[in-house]
């Protein structure tokens, strides 16, 4: 029997014109030292949430994270019919019910605010589970009548942890995929099965600062004064990224079920969506400002029996521009290299399928054979990667 199938990776090429899609805490653009050459980055955290929202809109699957799980328990009591304020209090016991510690909430004026809880840590959970910890309050709502201020009498959310702490146990497609970090609910945590990578450009960047100015409709239409209502700067950058990603199929088919057949089936479903939500989506910041909207000019997908391999390393020393400009070209031709290289050093049968979509290029034999649309190419590497079960 031949190696088995264990991971997907997944390799991008993406030209990016001017944008700031990743800002840190000062609104600056986000960079890194990489071969003593300065690169735009953008942070796997942040592609990720683009990769998950993406990938949950086009499933219709989603899950919902946040501090402030009573507020939608009280939210969605009210859309059932109750007043307002025993919501919020039923919301308020229920988010101090689990195992999860809590803290009320303050206003601006630093006082607590009743019936309003904080968890220390984000729950994450399906969507529809909101739901069901609607319906603990509707059964005990007689006992969740008292206000919440962080120091009752009584604590009759005491009664309900080990329901509450049930429905917190609760994942859908999205989490199995991408993981939980939930300690203190006894198996809540679920290890994600894919792992992506800090975006980079391949190149040394520069970030510029745009001077930007806002007109006073008013005082431009009485023209008694000269000047703007608003003046400010704002910072950006241009590039051609590489992005990576990996699934792992193991640990996918680990957290979606112990019956193989059944975690293939879903397994398929996807890890086939992470891959193209992976390759179309695109981070949001300044959308109206930059509207970014590019699409990759290369993605290359490889089926691994042995570990998961980026070609970062292809990019340490930065990519030149072309003859006549770009770094679109040589940056697809440092890929192919490096694949075959490194493919060539580890030992090709350990690449079980490798395969390539691109706008432009035709002579990419070190990446395996040329796909006409992305959704053929994840298509060909799901069907080697689940041609059958993980064992």
């Amino acid at each position: 029997m031949g190696p088995r199938p264990r991971f997907i990776d997944i390799h991008v090429v993406q030209p990016v014109p001017y944008a700031n899609l990743n800002r840190d805490d000062t609104n600056s653009v986000k960079t890194m030292l990489y071969g003593d050459a300065l690169r735009t980055r953008i942070s796997s955290q942040c592609w990720k949430r683009a990769v998950r929202e993406h990938f949950q809109d086009a499933l219709g699957d989603n899950a919902l994270r946040t501090r402030r799980i009573g507020e939608r328990v009280a939210d969605a009591l009210r859309a059932r019919g109750w007043e307002k304020p025993l919501a919020e209090r039923a919301g308020a016991h229920v988010a101090a019910g689990s195992s999860i510690k809590w803290e009320v909430a303050k206003g601006k004026d630093k006082q607590p605010i009743t019936n309003k809880v904080l968890t220390n840590a984000l729950i994450y959970l399906p969507d529809d589970a909101v739901e069901e910890l609607a319906d603990i309050a509707e059964e005990h709502k007689d006992a969740l009548t008292t206000d919440f201020t962080g120091k009752p009498k009584s604590k009759p959310e005491s009664a309900l942890k080990g329901k509450i702490d049930t429905v917190l146990l609760k994942r859908n497609g999205v989490i199995n995929l991408f993981g939980r970090m939930l300690a203190e609910v006894d198996r809540a945590g679920v290890d994600g099965a894919v792992q992506v990578a800090h975006a980079f450009t391949t190149h040394t960047t520069e970030v510029e600062l745009d001077y930007f100015a806002a007109v006073d409709d008013v005082t431009a239409t009485k023209g008694d004064e000269s000047g703007s209502g608003h003046m400010g700067t704002a910072e950006f950058s241009t590039g051609t990224f590489y992005r990576f990603a990996t699934v792992d199929l193991d640990e996918l088919t680990r957290n979606l079920s112990d019956d193989p057949a059944a975690a293939a089936h879903g397994a398929r479903e996807l890890a086939g969506q992470f891959l193209l939500s992976f390759i179309e989506s695109l981070p949001q910041a300044k959308k109206n400002s930059t509207a970014p909207h590019s699409l990759p000019h290369l993605v290359h997908v490889a089926v691994r029996s042995d570990r998961p391999l980026s070609f970062a390393a292809a990019f340490e020393e930065p990519v030149r521009p072309a003859q006549h400009g770009g770094y679109v070209v040589r940056s697809v031709e440092n890929i192919a290299a490096y694949s075959h290289a490194a493919n060539t050093l580890l030992g090709p049968d350990r690449v079980l399928h490798a395969a390539h979509a691109s706008l432009q290029f035709d002579k990419l034999e070190h990446l395996g054979q040329r796909h006409p649309s992305f959704d053929a190419l994840v298509a060909s590497a799901i069907d080697v990667a689940l041609a059958e079960a993980p064992q």
